[in-house]
């Protein structure tokens, strides 16, 4: 299967890249998929509503981005905490692919979310994501789903370090694994249901 691990926050060794390298490092133990890792410390997508994508001349972020993204059988979003929901660059990309031109982002996915915080929180931007995304799954008429089982990363620095290596307590470590085993578990099924099809 191949993966795209997408670390939404735009801060240089963030809490999201610990995170998606900490995946990385499970989903490497089975040395069963091909996994992407995208960082969105160089993120340059323009706002909406101040600029727009234009599909045959990306920025190399944009074409890392959307190529990761477009081969992806499954996509997880680590989500950081800004204010109870979710940091404006991931919701910014949302609404710019969410468009005709990148229509082929939303089909035949699963995707999955991860809300990160380096305290007690994470839930909201994780739901608010799932949110948005289904609504444009619905919207394009595309076939993936949002897997149902959402994660939330508490003291994500506390649990894991910068090179995505488990430091914490093992209830971090039984819950990652079992949100991780679920979420491959069910894309799992839609892919091979897809192909079948």
């Amino acid at each position: 299967m191949h993966i795209a691990l997408i670390a939404t926050s735009s801060r240089p060794n963030s809490n999201s890249l610990r995170f998606v390298n900490y995946l990385n490092n499970l989903l490497a133990e089975t040395n069963q998929h091909t996994v992407t890792i995208v960082n969105y410390e160089h993120y340059d997508i323009p706002f909406a509503g101040q600029g727009w994508l234009n599909a045959d001349a990306l920025t190399p972020f944009q074409q890392e981005l959307t190529t990761a993204w477009a081969s992806a059988d499954l996509v997880i979003f680590a989500l950081p905490e800004y204010n109870w929901t979710a940091p404006a660059q991931a919701t910014n990309a949302i609404h710019q692919l969410g468009t005709p031109a990148f229509k082929h982002l939303f089909a035949d996915k699963v995707f999955a979310m991860v809300g990160i915080s380096n305290g007690r929180g994470g839930r909201q931007p994780a739901l608010d994501m799932g949110t948005v995304v289904n609504k444009i799954i619905s919207f394009t008429n595309s076939s993936s789903i949002v897997s149902p089982k959402l994660y939330e990363s508490h003291e994500t620095d506390k649990n894991i370090d910068p090179n995505g290596q488990f430091v914490g307590h093992e209830v971090y470590e039984r819950t990652v694994r079992s949100f991780l085993d679920y979420t491959l578990t069910v894309a799992q099924r839609w892919v091979g249901a897809e192909q079948t099809a």
